[in-house]
């Protein structure tokens, strides 16, 4: 069995970035409070806990004067606002990407647009965008929901979810360009999810199935198995490699691997070490 990782793959800029700022907190003060999950990968998480890592839900339950941690999906300003009056040491690992939509959105506002969101309006980017706008904002996940616009006049700004499929936001523009009298474009799918995409959906041609690994709760990973699955690729999708399905592989001489941009160096790395061994027991390569 041949093993093909996809290329690029595993943690993203921003993720890398955010847990990096995470880490050196950590290191430094002992206890840090993240508000949410500061990553969407169970395993990292726990390892993160193991270092002092206190996930909260609420602002409200920071202490006064702690150290408060924003995840890479970023947060809403009266969030922030929350933590300053406790005093607390804000330590800020939005991601870039995610900050620039979060921009975007605002100017989107600022010059009167009807603001359209491409993405997931449960998922706490996109819950952290619409806390910074007056309440003027449509989140939709497909064309289909965008509704009956005719004969509205309507000027519409319309940007992504920065995970978003590049497809599902490229439908949603076609649709609204045929509806409004206006519309202002803003592409705020980052670099690392558009190549990440890429990658699985080349990947997919090549091999005679893929497992994505990544958390249940990435909406990154989950889109990677969509794109896998609608290329026709047997798709396997694990958060750890002990989940792996010895059955599901056999027959399937090339495997390709590709990871969320949540997924940590060390799970992917284990994963190939666990495929890897059947083969040197059989004496084949890799």
């Amino acid at each position: 069995m041949k093993l093909l990782p996809a290329d690029p793959t595993g943690l993203c800029f921003g993720v890398r970035r955010a847990i990096e700022a995470l880490e050196a907190a950590l290191a430094e003060h002992g206890t840090v409070y993240a508000l949410g999950s500061p990553i969407h990968n169970p395993q990292e998480v726990a390892r993160l806990a193991g270092e002092g890592l206190i996930v909260v839900e609420k602002a409200e339950e920071v202490p006064e004067g702690g150290v408060a941690f924003v995840r890479a999906h970023g947060v809403g300003p009266g969030i922030v606002e929350e933590l300053r009056r406790r005093s607390a040491r804000v330590v800020d690992g939005t991601c870039p990407f995610v900050r620039r939509a979060q921009e975007r959105a605002s100017l989107l506002e600022s010059e009167g647009y009807r603001v359209f969101l491409v993405g997931d309006r449960d998922h706490p980017e996109v819950q952290g965008i619409t806390a910074r706008l007056g309440g003027d904002v449509r989140v939709v996940g497909s064309a289909e929901e965008i509704g009956d616009l005719s004969g509205s006049g309507l000027r519409a700004g319309v940007l992504s979810q920065t995970t978003q499929r590049a497809e599902v936001f490229s439908d949603v523009v076609a649709a609204l360009s045929l509806k409004v009298s206006e519309l202002k474009v803003f592409n705020t799918i980052c670099n690392a999810t558009a190549e990440r995409q890429n990658s699985v959906r080349q990947l997919a041609r090549q091999v005679d199935g893929i497992i994505v690994i990544g958390g249940k709760n990435s909406a990154n990973t989950r889109k990677l198995v969509e794109i896998s699955r609608s290329q026709g690729a047997p798709t396997l999708w694990i958060e750890k490699s002990e989940e792996l399905d010895w059955r599901w592989l056999e027959g399937k001489l090339q495997i390709g691997v590709a990871a969320g941009a949540s997924t940590p160096d060390w799970l992917i790395q284990k994963l190939i070490t666990t495929l890897a061994i059947p083969q040197v027991a059989k004496g084949e390569g890799n």
